[in-house]
């Protein structure tokens, strides 16, 4: 498959003012109103499509994401994009930097119908995947079976029904979730995971899931701009070697997984796209593959390090 048939664009750096990425200040005005991030976002949008880019991710706690997104569609009118977007977490950070809590999770039967109905009334019917927002082991979901009821019942319906995962134990949560059934059908035909040089520990899970013939996507490539701000120096020699900035050779290396059937970048600015985009001309030989797995840490450090990225 073409490189950049299997990229997405996320929007979570782009629908509200405040979010955990690194070099994302830099890269967005100091002021950061509802017009600003919407006319940054479109002008993100306009150049992923230019570039050939035709998936763009969403999730109800993006801030006004869907909301941009939605505006985006009805002005360029485009026919070929594909819309995916999250329930389970709600944006409660009412626009503000230094809000306490920017958003609150729910993985719950009324949560869902709440935010199925919201993003049906922003999107319309463009979605074609809909995904539980960060799922881990100790989510309820796993024990309701009224909601696993009404995820089948959208399935039914067309839509594609997919989950993310997060934590340090991805991998248990991406095989559980997928060997969910209601009435002898696979309630999950989707997954996104975080997959990086950092954190690869999903990594068979999601060969596993590529194989049984679930959608793969995979998010955090650049470690939420780790890779891209302070990056291993065995990441940054290589980079060095190519070219190309540490964040398309990040980039590069998720498009290296064969299981890895989507790849979602999330730019805060052309220019950040425009260097992430870098990767779909490298193909990093095994060997240098091989030699950048050395920079990857235990699940525990690595989620234990984002849980400290403060929103700004």
């Amino acid at each position: 498959m073409d490189t950049l048939a299997r990229t997405a664009v996320g929007l979570a750096a782009l629908g509200r003012p405040a979010y955990i990425n690194l070099g994302r200040e830099s890269a967005l005005p100091a002021h950061r109103d509802v017009d600003t991030l919407r006319e940054r976002t479109f002008a993100v949008l306009d150049a992923a499509y230019a570039a050939g880019v035709r998936r763009v991710d969403a999730a109800r706690s993006y801030g006004r994401a869907e909301e941009f997104l939605a505006a985006w569609l009805a002005e360029r009118r485009p026919d070929d994009v594909m819309v995916s977007s999250k329930w389970g977490y709600t944006y409660v950070g009412q626009w503000r930097l230094d809000a306490d809590v920017h958003e609150v999770k729910e993985h719950s039967l009324a949560r869902f119908e709440e935010q199925w109905e919201q993003t049906r009334t922003v999107l319309g019917d463009v979605v074609s995947l809909y995904q539980v927002h960060s799922l881990t082991p100790d989510s309820p979901l796993f024990d309701d079976p009224a909601l696993l009821e009404a995820l089948a019942a959208l399935a039914d319906t067309g839509v594609r029904v997919g989950f993310s995962t997060s934590g340090p134990k991805q991998a248990d949560t991406v095989r559980r979730a997928l060997e969910l059934t209601v009435h002898g059908s696979p309630v999950f035909t989707a997954v996104q995971s975080t997959w990086n040089l950092l954190e690869p520990s999903v990594g068979t899970a999601l060969r596993e899931a590529h194989d049984a013939g679930a959608l793969v996507q995979v998010k955090e490539t650049l470690a939420n701009g780790r890779l891209a701000v302070d990056p291993p120096a065995e990441v940054a020699e290589t980079a060095r070697r190519h070219g190309i900035g540490t964040d398309a050779l990040a980039v590069a290396a998720v498009y290296a997984q064969p299981w890895a059937d989507v790849v979602l970048l999330g730019p805060a600015s052309v220019d950040q796209l425009r260097s992430n985009l870098a990767a779909a001309a490298l193909e990093l030989p095994v060997a240098e593959l091989e030699a950048l797995a050395a920079v990857a840490v235990s699940p525990e450090r690595y989620w234990a390090d984002r849980s400290s990225l403060a929103w700004r």
